[in-house]
């Protein structure tokens, strides 16, 4: 454990060279942040792999340094290195893989349900040889994780589950996705557009037709996976008590896809499980608020222990 505040120093390529107490170092061209004390400097980009799977080619982004985490996105697809990735790199090599049959990854076509996709990513564990990584999941990417968790607790460190659907609402329900366009949908996944800091970036140009290629695509894989029954697994809820991994729930309390109430549900059946809500945020706390988002992650996988 450092007990000094230090600068990382790569060699721009994402190798790290070494670290000195801060106050020893001068590098104007490199990036300089300054994250929970530290002054850090570290690689601008992270780099682009394909991972191969079984024979399925998996588009992935990696950057940052540290204990792995590995990212699993949301039906909407992979977004790229957004701002909150680019903040928890400084502490964790992030994996962020594309689904099989999303954006750039292959096809899977033996995949129908999220329990394939769970099984296929502890597969894509053992290949890209990330040992007992962390693992956050969004929505579709977070039920995923909580069915990897109830399937093999003990390849995993600590669980970030963000909105994730999985279990049927006690009360209320999930909204059905495939109703709407694609448009429609982006605007009701966050609470208010206008505060996204990556908004415009993200969503602030009309898209391609390679963007159209990619959102239809990434809405049918979605669809074969999550169709029958609806965006839940009627027997998740029996198994997940199995999970004693430290696990965070994060949701939004304006969440118009899955009622925050599932947050509930899903801290009562893992016990090792705490519920944080996010005020005046949707179902994309990632991208609604990546800071604050970013310090609840850095915050809870920073912890003392890894299990």
């Amino acid at each position: 454990m450092i007990h000094e505040r230090l600068r990382l120093v790569d060699d721009g390529h994402g190798k790290l060279l070494e670290a000195k107490p801060r106050g020893e170092l001068s590098e104007p061209n490199r990036e300089r942040r300054r994250l929970h004390g530290w002054s850090i400097i570290r690689p601008m980009r992270p780099r682009e792999e394909t991972i191969s799977v079984g024979g399925i080619g998996v588009h992935t982004w990696v950057g940052g340094q540290g204990e792995p985490l590995l990212v699993l996105h949301g039906a909407g697809g992979n977004r790229g290195w957004t701002r909150w990735l680019d903040q928890v790199s400084a502490r964790f090599t992030v994996w962020a893989p594309t689904h099989p049959g999303f954006g750039r990854s292959d096809d899977a076509d033996w995949m129908e349900s999220i329990d394939d996709l769970a099984r296929f990513y502890l597969w894509f564990i053992e290949a890209a040889k990330l040992g007992q990584p962390h693992l956050l999941g969004h929505s579709i990417g977070g039920w995923t994780a909580a069915e990897m968790a109830t399937m093999s607790a003990g390849a995993l460190a600590r669980l970030v589950l963000v909105a994730p659907v999985g279990l049927k609402p006690e009360t209320g329900e999930i909204l059905d996705v495939f109703y709407y366009s694609p448009a429609q949908l982006l605007t009701m996944t966050v609470h208010d557009a206008k505060t996204v800091p990556e908004w415009q970036e993200l969503y602030g140009r009309p898209p391609t037709p390679q963007d159209i290629e990619i959102a239809t695509r990434n809405r049918e894989m979605a669809a074969r996976l999550t169709w029958k029954p609806y965006m839940h697994n009627p027997r998740l809820a029996r198994f997940l008590p199995r999970v004693t991994n430290p696990t965070l729930i994060i949701w939004g309390r304006e969440d118009r896809v899955v009622p925050v109430e599932c947050g509930e549900q899903y801290r009562r059946g893992l016990p090792n499980s705490t519920l944080t809500v996010l005020e005046r945020c949707g179902h994309l706390p990632p991208i609604e608020q990546p800071d604050a988002f970013a310090r609840l992650v850095l915050d809870f996988l920073g912890g003392d222990s890894r299990r």
